[in-house]
């Protein structure tokens, strides 16, 4: 554990190592955060919510895919347990990863409340994968890279909300971006999960949904059949662990 130093330049100097060291790990989400955050934003703007539901929901809701589908839900004037079940389950797999996390965050004390907040896919995959340099609180260091992360986020949604508040534009394609999103999530799963059953369930519960529900009940009720179709192969499933996961936990 590392000694705090009752120098004010010392400490200053501790805090530029760390946020020097976080900031280039975290170089690759801050590209895809701005980007993807701008489109967010533009989107929001462009369902015809207010601009400043972008820089909020990033700072509270923090939940890239998750705010995207939100646009949709809102500007559709869905009820709050609908908004709330559909988040819930579509960021179902962030206990997984909570739980791979523990050791990592066994002595973070008060910064792990934040840090459970924070731990999105893309931090998940940085903090797993990378260690703090020689030097570097460990602590101190998942907490900058944390909070770089959602920094980025917060800038690509303010930014983008502003534009299209200020020059009014067409955003038609712009909410491809949650195409994109879901399009890399499933490939890093089938990464991790060598498994097809879980991806049949989905094809499933997509099928039936998209014949049997509205429009607007499409996703929840997909992702229900979705969810009960994975429950009656839990058996089956149960061997099939990502790869890595018993280390990481």
């Amino acid at each position: 554990m590392q000694i705090p130093s009752s120098s004010p330049a010392s400490g200053s100097a501790d805090l530029r190592l760390v946020l020097s060291a976080a900031f280039r790990a975290s170089v690759p989400v801050l590209l895809g955060y701005i980007s993807i955050g701008l489109a967010y934003g533009l989107v929001l703007v462009g369902s015809g919510l207010p601009w400043w539901l972008a820089p909020l929901s990033a700072l509270f809701v923090y939940a890239g895919a998750a705010q995207f589908m939100g646009i949709g839900l809102l500007a559709g004037s869905a009820g709050v347990l609908e908004l709330a079940l559909l988040t819930l389950l579509m960021n179902a797999r962030h206990m997984v990863y909570g739980l791979s996390m523990l050791g990592r965050y066994a002595n973070a004390g008060m910064r792990k409340p934040y840090l459970v907040f924070a731990l999105t896919d893309e931090t998940y995959g940085l903090l797993t994968t990378i260690e703090a340099p020689q030097g570097v609180d460990q602590r101190s260091f998942y907490t900058s890279v944390s909070a770089l992360n959602q920094s980025y986020w917060f800038i690509g949604c303010s930014l983008g909300a502003a534009l299209g508040n200020a020059l009014p534009m067409r955003v038609e394609g712009l909410d491809f971006a949650l195409t994109a999103l879901f399009t890399v999530l499933l490939v890093e799963q089938i990464k991790t999960i060598r498994a097809w059953e879980p991806y049949l369930a989905a094809a499933l519960g997509a099928a039936i949904a998209y014949i049997a529900a509205s429009p607007r009940d499409f996703l929840l009720l997909s992702l229900l059949i979705a969810l009960g179709l994975l429950t009656l192969m839990r058996k089956r499933l149960e061997p099939a662990r990502p790869q890595g996961a018993e280390a990481a936990i």
